[in-house]
């Protein structure tokens, strides 16, 4: 069974990071906590996440600052950022958050339902890309299998690799419609890249056909 998408959330007050995982507890993700900016930095030293919330206004190291950090490091720079802030912050916050890189930014208090459908959608993006990965190397490996007749048990290969290709399609046409539903124009950027990352792959799984 495949591992859980990890979500980071990032937030120097207990009482928003118990009401964070109260609202994401019915997704199929696990929650890490970070009380501070240091703290999710070393979080994401050993750890891959699917996605972080983080809060702005932080003691020490605030969102912004924790941001570029994440953004500067090689390992973490492609990981998504939901920034989270009070209503009544300064009106250049929005625009501060994606400029430090953010692909959305949440007023508090928020709707719970719309935080939940975002971060379920960009749950799924990650998962589909991990999966479109191992596709890929399965793919790289039967082009490399490509021997002489009688090498290998290669016919064995290409059915699993159609019906994984197939399944991914049709995870793909679910997320568009999950985040069709939200509305979030933030969304077509990596939906696109997914799409065209599956379509080489598919490309190539027909050229081998």
């Amino acid at each position: 069974m495949p591992d859980r998408a990890k979500i980071l959330l990032v937030d120097d007050r207990e009482e928003n990071l118990i009401a964070l995982e109260a609202i994401l507890s019915s997704l199929d993700l696990v929650p890490v906590r970070a009380r501070s900016g240091e703290e999710a930095l070393k979080a994401l030293l050993n750890t891959e996440f699917a996605l972080i919330l983080l809060d702005v206004r932080m003691p020490g190291m605030d969102g912004f600052e924790t941001a570029a950090h994440i953004k500067r490091r090689e390992r973490t720079k492609n990981i998504p950022i939901i920034f989270l802030t009070v209503v009544d912050s300064a009106p250049d916050y929005a625009f501060r958050g994606y400029a430090a890189g953010a692909v959305d930014y949440l007023t508090k208090p928020f709707d719970p339902w719309v935080l939940r459908a975002k971060v379920s959608v960009f749950t799924e993006l990650y998962n589909m890309n991990k999966r479109l990965a191992e596709q890929a190397v399965m793919l790289r490996e039967r082009v490399a299998a490509e021997l002489p007749p009688g090498v290998g048990d290669q016919a064995s290969i290409l059915p699993e690799l159609s019906r994984r290709l197939t399944a991914a399609e049709n995870e793909l046409g679910r997320v568009r419609e999950l985040a069709r539903k939200s509305q979030d124009p933030t969304l077509a950027v990596p939906l696109s890249d997914l799409t065209e990352r599956l379509a080489h792959l598919r490309a190539g799984f027909d050229a081998l056909s």
